[in-house]
């Protein structure tokens, strides 16, 4: 058994703690991170995560400011554009459209978009070569014990790690917090989600849509032409029941029916990668810390994949603990240390959690009174001009 001493140890290998390792070693602080999974080559691997992201311009910045935009940026889509369109009937057609502008809030863009399987595996390559970052791929977190002064980490090599902080993002099943005694909430919807890339006929123009319709939203998010072909990942929400008679589809009839879904904004859709299928929940953790230990990410929460909110929230995670490092590396991973972190994150969460739940509620009914409410709702936030920049503030994270 080897051991190790370092100031943090991760549990989580993806985005958000890839992210949050490069933040601490940009201090100079020492950090190992490991994760049971290795990333995807490719994207038709086993394992390869089809949904995009969009980088808002917090994320960005975060990114820029540790050094890891560069490795990303030739990879990413400006997204200029939101629109939202409510639909009805079957087939669908569209009710209310309306669009946001990124330039109402004086930006080029709201955010970048970047598949999710190809930044993991860029973010992981840029920090093999980090001097102060241990990757320990294929190696999950084992077993816990925390003390005043260090958490001691087994991992399933055997091998022990003594840190001044641990940091759980290692999933919503995450075993770190589990070991933590940390307890979570979760919604259940009776929702499926499915993750895929298409081709489309028509040019995105930088625009991301979202469409209504009962059992939840219809997403495209612009991403780079592909072979000439004009590409966009989509998040498709269903009840579970339609998700799983849509997962197995033959290519082409799934095609056709994301062309109908979609009313056709990109016309005809052509199927080019697999079918990722997950379930939508709503998930807190209970707190967000205990002795020595923090939560992040989608071990601290789990949102419906609304808004870009997910992988953006779990970034402000990263964010609040990497600025409170800053301020005094020698309280990292204390109890003042952690309790600024509840206090910084904890309402943030909760808030957010709670206007997506109800949003998700509200946008997959079928009940025409809150189909009707949906649709005037829209129109509202977007035609009063002070309250559609005031959304798009705090959707932004600002």
């Amino acid at each position: 058994m080897n051991r190790s001493d370092v100031d943090i140890f991760i549990s989580g290998g993806g985005i958000a703690g890839l992210t949050a390792a490069a933040a601490f070693a940009h201090q100079g602080l020492s950090v190992i991170i490991a994760d049971p999974s290795i990333p995807p080559e490719t994207i038709g691997a086993d394992g390869s995560d089809l949904r995009s992201t969009a980088f808002l311009a917090p994320a960005r910045q975060l990114l820029e400011g540790i050094g890891l935009w560069a490795a990303v940026a030739d990879y990413a889509e400006p997204l200029n554009t939101l629109r939202v369109i409510d639909c009805h009937g079957k087939p669908p057609e569209p009710r209310t459209d309306r669009a946001f502008q990124s330039t109402d809030l004086g930006a080029p863009s709201f955010g970048w978009n970047l598949p999710n399987w190809l930044t993991r595996k860029v973010l992981t390559e840029t920090l093999s070569s980090s001097a102060t970052v241990d990757l320990r791929l294929g190696v999950g977190f084992a077993r816990l014990v925390t003390r005043e002064r260090e958490a001691i980490v087994t991992l399933t090599s055997g091998d022990q790690v003594r840190a001044r902080l641990a940091i759980a993002a290692d999933g919503r099943a995450s075993p770190l917090r589990a070991a933590a005694g940390i307890g979570c909430k979760t919604t259940r919807y009776g929702q499926k989600a499915l993750a895929f890339i298409v081709a489309h006929d028509l040019a995105h123009d930088n625009v991301s849509t979202e469409l209504y319709l009962s059992g939840g939203a219809f997403t495209t998010v612009p991403l780079p032409d592909h072979k000439g072909q004009h590409c966009s990942a989509i998040v498709w929400m269903n009840d579970g029941a339609e998700a799983v008679r849509l997962s197995a589809l033959s290519d082409d009839a799934f095609s056709a029916a994301a062309t109908t879904r979609s009313c056709q904004v990109l016309g005809n859709m052509t199927l080019l990668s697999p079918r990722n299928v997950w379930p939508i929940v709503t998930q807190e953790a209970e707190v967000l810390t205990s002795e020595r230990v923090a939560l992040m990410a989608e071990a601290a929460h789990v949102l419906p994949p609304i808004g870009a909110q997910g992988l953006n929230t779990s970034l402000r995670d990263v964010s609040i603990l990497a600025a409170l490092a800053a301020s005094d590396k020698a309280a990292l991973g204390t109890r003042d240390f952690l309790a600024a972190y509840e206090k910084a994150r904890g309402r943030d969460i909760r808030l957010r959690a709670q206007f997506i739940d109800l949003y998700n509620r509200i946008c997959r009914s079928d009940l025409p009174p809150l189909q009707d409410l949906r649709s005037a709702g829209l129109k509202l936030v977007h035609d009063v001009a002070p309250l559609r920049r005031k959304i798009m503030t705090a959707g932004m994270g600002r």
